[in-house]
């Protein structure tokens, strides 16, 4: 549905050259949400307007639905952009039109009738739950129920791609809930590709199949978002999910240094994340009974992503150093995410 290829953008400004992304590319199918996560400044707001050519890229190829934009003329750009819906973080209603108005906007510059216009808009409204309010005006509205608006406009022209740009950060926490499950609903009911970018690893935890983690114009991880969240393979993406996820070491590691090798006295200290069928299973338990180790569970959270189980545990490995070896490569085995802490005595961090 949507193929970005060596995507970069320059700006040119009295300080200089700025590059804004260097290098993008990206592929997303048919029908899913994707969810590009980046701190300010990352470079994520400017890739998703590269996307419906709001932005042009300085260098390469933006292909939406077949059609490359990049060197489309501008008239059969606009009509392209048709079929890219947009909502914005801070809802871009007219003041001075009521809702229904708000809604009918793009369809009136389409050129289309009243009764063809009334036809469309009244379900719209049904759909985000506003009809009731078809005659009110933005300020007259909450926040949510403006962002219900800005999603029934962004619909008028029945899109194939919704583009989010930071669209629940402006929202409080039950809102941002009910916004995220009325679009999971439309993506569902549609078949719509939505393409959502933001700050909050919750709402790419809540809604998202596919994320890529943006960090200083470039692509630095992307995955589905079970294995992002299992196997982070960056700082910065360890950084997203301890904001949600409990997944730092407990205190009493608190200014332990670790050895990659075994030492004396010393215990191996792994940080697991199951995901799945794996979060049931007894896996501790049958390392222990095959291999003889001591296996102590130091600190463990478990959360759902979506519909499917998510847990993460600390566990210090004790015992014969052949043994421990044999535990690692029994749990490698597992689909589980590993992430080997290193070896430390327990004199190193008991007193902590």
């Amino acid at each position: 549905m949507i193929k970005l290829t060596g995507i970069t953008k320059i700006y040119h400004g009295a300080n200089g050259q700025v590059n804004a992304l260097k290098g993008i590319d990206l592929e997303i199918a048919p029908g899913e949400i994707f969810g590009i996560i980046g701190k300010s400044g990352a470079g994520k707001s400017t890739l998703i307007r590269c996307i419906n050519m709001l932005e042009a890229p300085t260098t390469g190829s933006v292909i939406v639905d077949n059609q490359e934009l990049t060197t489309m003329p501008e008239k059969e750009l606009r009509q392209a952009r048709k079929q890219i819906g947009m909502i914005f973080q801070h809802f871009n209603l007219l003041s001075s039109r009521t809702v229904f108005e708000n809604v009918a906007f793009p369809l009136e510059l389409a050129g289309k009738s009243k009764a063809e216009i009334t036809k469309t808009v009244m379900p719209l409204l049904e759909l985000v739950g506003l009809a009731e309010k078809k005659d009110q005006y933005p300020a007259q509205l909450s926040g949510g129920q403006k962002q219900r608006v800005g999603i029934a406009r962004a619909l008028a022209n029945q899109p194939k791609v919704l583009l989010c740009d930071e669209a629940t950060s402006a929202l409080d926490p039950q809102t941002t809930q009910s916004i995220l499950a009325l679009l999971k609903d439309i993506n569902r009911r549609f078949n719509l590709t939505i393409v959502l970018i933001t700050h909050e690893m919750q709402v790419i935890k809540e809604i998202c199949d596919r994320v890529a983690v943006i960090e200083n114009g470039r692509i630095i991880e992307q995955g589905s978002v079970l294995d992002i969240f299992a196997k982070p393979q960056t700082e910065t993406t360890r950084d997203f999910i301890r904001s949600i996820v409990k997944f730092d070491l407990p205190a009493m590691f608190n200014g332990t240094k670790f050895s990659p090798h075994p030492i004396p006295d010393g215990n191996l200290i792994l940080r697991l994340s199951f995901i799945g069928p794996s979060a049931g299973k007894p896996i501790i338990a049958g390392m222990i009974k095959k291999f003889g180790v001591d296996a102590n569970i130091l600190s463990g959270n478990i959360d759902h992503i979506q519909n499917t189980a998510f847990g993460t545990l600390i566990i210090e490995l004790s015992g014969e150093h052949a043994a421990i070896e044999q535990s690692l490569a029994y749990l490698r085995a597992k689909d589980l995410g590993i992430e080997v802490i290193g070896y430390a005595t327990r004199a190193d961090y008991s007193a902590n």
